[in-house]
Formats: C-alpha cells, structure tokens, sequence
C-alpha cells in the first residue's frame, strides 16, 4: 500500500474499479490511451456491475484490467469487493507478475481498501498442499494498491489490514477443509488451532470428556482407535468478566463413514469435509485474533472420526449426554448432533449471551436449500436477525427455517429422552430441534452448511463467484463471523 498514481508505472498490469459512466481522466499511462478512447467509444464497456476487460497497449507499456462498479449511488464494500477479485482473476488469466491497482474513492478510503484487499486475496487462493514434487504452480502475482490522496493512506493502511485478516482466516478454514483426512484428523485439527497466537487454546483428551461426562461425543468416537479431542479457543479469556460472550460451536467430524449406518461409495467421498464446520470456527478465531474486537469470544470444537470398528456405536443403541439426557442411536450417521450436543452443554459454563453452532449437518439442508444458502434455525429473533445482517454484509448466505413443535415431537424413544434421528425427509428440522434441548441460552442459533462448504458432490457451488475457489471448500462461514463480531450487538 503506497500514494501514487497508475500513470507513472510502465510496466505490468494495471487495474481500475471504475462506476459507471465515469470518465478515467488521466489515471492511466499513456500508452493506453488509444486503446482506451477507442473501448470507450463504442460503448463496450459501461463501467456497470460485473463488467471485466483487459486492453492492451498500442506501444510497450502496461496492460490495463477494468471492472465495473455499477451506479456510484450503489457501491457498496460487496461491490468492491467483488470487483477486486474479478479484476484480478483476469489479470491473472494475462500471466502477470506484477500488479498495480488504483484504490478507488467511491467509498471512504480505509472501507475501500478493506473490501478490495479482502477480494483480492479470496480470489487469489490456491491449494497446492499435495502437488507432485517437481510442480511448479502459478505463484499469485505480487500487487501494489495505490492511493492517489497522500492524506489517505493511513486509513488505506488500516483498512488493507483489516481486509487482509478477514480473508486470511476463510483460507486458512479453505486449507483445513481441502486437508485429507489422514492429514487432518483431530490431533491435527487441534494443533493448527494452538498454532494461532493471541488467543488461549486448551485441548481436553479423552481422560478429560469421561471426567466431564460427555458420554454423547464419546460414544461417537469410540469407533476410531484415533483419540478424539475437544478444542478450546478464547479471545479476551483474561477480561471474560467485563465482557459479553459469544460461544462459536464447529462441528468436526474429521472423516465420516456413517459408522454401521454406513455411506454409499458415492456418499462417503466428500467425507473429509465433514469437519467444515469446525474449520470455520478456527478460521473465524484466527481473524479474530489479529482484529482484537472488544467481545469475548470463546471457540468449541469437538473433533473425532466417525468410523466402523469392535467398539463402534449400533443402531439401538443409548447413550447418555453431559446433561444427563439420554439418547436413543437410531442412525450412526446422524453423529454430528451427538458431539455438538456435548459441546453445546459444555457452552453453559461460560454464562453466554448467545450461543452459535455450525455444522455440516444434514443432507435434507441441501435438499431444502441447494447451495444457495445455510440453514438457519434460532430460538432468539434479535440474534437471528443479526446473523442475517451479517450474512449480507459478508456475503455468506443464510436463510432462516422454522422450528415446529413437531419435529420435537418426531424425536421422542420409547426407551430414552429422544432419538437422534427422526422420519425420512426430516432431518433439516429435526436436527436442529435435537440440538436446542443441550442448550439453556436463551440466544442460541444452528447453521446447518452442509450445501455451501464445498463438499465434492453435493450441492451445486456457485463457482462464477469470484470470492469462491474454482473447486474445493469455500470457507463458509468464518467471514460471516468475524462480521457479526465486528458488528456485535447483544441479542437481548
């Protein structure tokens, strides 16, 4: 991030955000200049929203990327946003190395140079983990984000700041999700969350959860001989006295085969990103940490495999929670309920004032609501409401679903408190009406990602989103709740 002006780079790549209609005075280099005038007499291109081109200059000189922000009465931080990430997917398509962007002064400069880093670094995520050895991979081409007002490049700065550590924390969920699951199990999970710094992190083993009694989560566990972890995660753990609390509660099932209730050949790929949720709420911690927002925030993650063995849970089997309810097995493959149910009673302890799981949960959710949206299930309109208005800023989807009476019905056992899987075709419902009864917060919330995390065959991703990689996990969610934490009001 530095002042100066894109009329005095020669080389690489150029790229401006322009609104519609508006004149680009005299911001390019002239090399461009023919090019220009003529793009721009034959009405090609409008600056309107969504519009990319590329111009190449009529002499040696820089390439020059355009995007369009629509009506400058609309700019939004999405727009930009959005803009950004076109802009450089293309001038990535050119094979640049070096990149120049005009920060544009629709906005106010630090909005402006949050919402543009931040869509820069979405667009340019790659996952190259496991290439062969050998590979080279397109490196992401270095870019300079210019700002043509000397007086505003501190608040350029901070904003590039912001924006950079929004994007930072949904790539680092992208990477957790995209790992294999014999990359990623829960010994895994747990220390890529210790590796964050600033915030206290306690990973409680096995010999913990018996003591505590979370007899749900592990009876999942019990299938694996891989030792199931919960984690925990704080910002603000030392002033959690002065503060308000949010609970944030990552379902993650590290593998799922469906235990005895066993996946199809084609169900079970896609299973490693049955911890999508959990992945999320680490990603989430991670900006957290390095924005230093004025709320406690206190992260659960429950981590285990779902796996078939000698001591594997059977259907028919009961199980009996941290709150002493007891569960009825109906489905080993509905067992992201029972480690959240665990970890939704263990929230208790920290006197929130809301409470928010997110899981991928049921295909029923995917069958509801495709890959357009989450669920949303609350039993607090004030925090609903507040997730929504998250969602939009974010642009993280979220479309809120009822809680019937009846799907608490459709849970009740003859043999113990509730079953953990009702009817065919009412598992969207149901499984959020079988998490409410671990919670005693009067603000809690369930988002069920199962269609948006980017698990391989289900769902149908929006992959002309330039926020979003081409294939693998979107990171859904941690963006989402960094702004709720940034925009945090209490629920009441």
């Amino acid at each position: 991030m530095q002042s100066g002006h894109l009329k005095d780079r020669a080389t690489g790549t150029h790229i401006v955000l322009l609104p519609e209609r508006e004149d680009l005075a005299d911001s390019y280099h002239p090399s461009l200049a023919g090019p220009l005038a003529s793009l721009l007499a034959s009405g090609d291109f409008t600056g309107s929203d969504g519009q990319v081109t590329t111009l190449y200059p009529a002499k040696p000189g820089p390439r020059l990327v355009l995007a369009g922000l629509g009506s400058s009465e609309t700019i939004s931080p999405a727009c930009l946003r959005r803009a950004a990430a076109r802009a450089l997917r293309a001038a990535c398509k050119t094979g640049a190395g070096e990149i120049a962007l005009l920060l544009p002064d629709c906005l106010p400069a630090a909005a402006s140079a949050e919402a543009v880093c931040e869509g820069a670094l979405l667009a340019s995520y790659r996952f190259h983990r496991f290439d062969a050895p050998g590979f080279s991979p397109d490196s992401p081409p270095k870019m300079d984000v210019l700002v043509a007002k000397e007086h505003e490049l501190n608040a350029a700065r901070e904003g590039s700041g912001i924006g950079g550590a929004i994007a930072a924390g949904a790539c680092l969920a992208r990477d957790l999700v995209n790992k294999p699951a014999n990359y990623c199990t829960p010994t895994d999970l747990a220390e890529a969350a210790a590796a964050i710094t600033g915030l206290r992190t306690t990973v409680l083993e096995r010999s913990d959860m018996e003591a505590l009694r979370m007899g749900s989560l592990l009876g999942v566990a019990q299938g694996s001989e891989t030792p199931p972890k919960f984690i925990i995660m704080e910002h603000n753990a030392d002033r959690a006295d002065s503060l308000e609390t949010l609970v944030l509660a990552g379902k993650g099932i590290t593998f799922d085969t469906g235990g005895y209730s066993m996946k199809s050949v084609t169900g079970m790929v896609g299973m490693k990103s049955d911890m999508g949720g959990g992945a999320a709420v680490i990603g989430a911690m991670q900006s957290i940490s390095a924005l230093q927002p004025d709320l406690h925030v206190v992260a659960l993650v429950p981590a285990v495999d779902n796996l078939v063995g000698p001591q594997a849970i059977r259907p028919q089997d009961v199980l009996v929670a941290s709150n002493g309810l007891s569960i009825e097995i109906i489905s080993t493959d509905a067992e992201g309920r029972l480690i959240l149910a665990d970890a939704l009673v263990y929230a208790a302890r920290f006197r929130p004032a809301a409470v928010i799981d997110i899981a991928t949960l049921t295909g029923s959710c995917v069958t509801a609501l495709g890959s357009a949206a989450a669920g949303l299930f609350s039993n607090n309109d004030g925090l609903r409401d507040h997730l929504l208005a998250a969602a939009g800023r974010s642009e993280e989807t979220l479309w809120p679903l009822p809680l019937f009476p009846e799907y608490d019905k459709a849970l009740e056992s003859q043999v113990a408190d509730l079953r953990n899987s009702a009817a065919p075709n009412t598992g969207v419902g149901t499984s959020a009406a079988f998490l409410q009864r671990f919670t005693i917060c009067p603000a809690w919330a369930h988002l069920d990602i199962a269609g948006v995390v980017g698990i391989e065959g289900l769902g149908n991703i929006d992959r002309d989103n330039p926020l979003l990689p081409k294939q693998g996990a979107t990171g859904f969610g941690a963006r989402l709740f960094v702004d709720l934490v940034r925009h945090w009001q209490s629920p009441g």
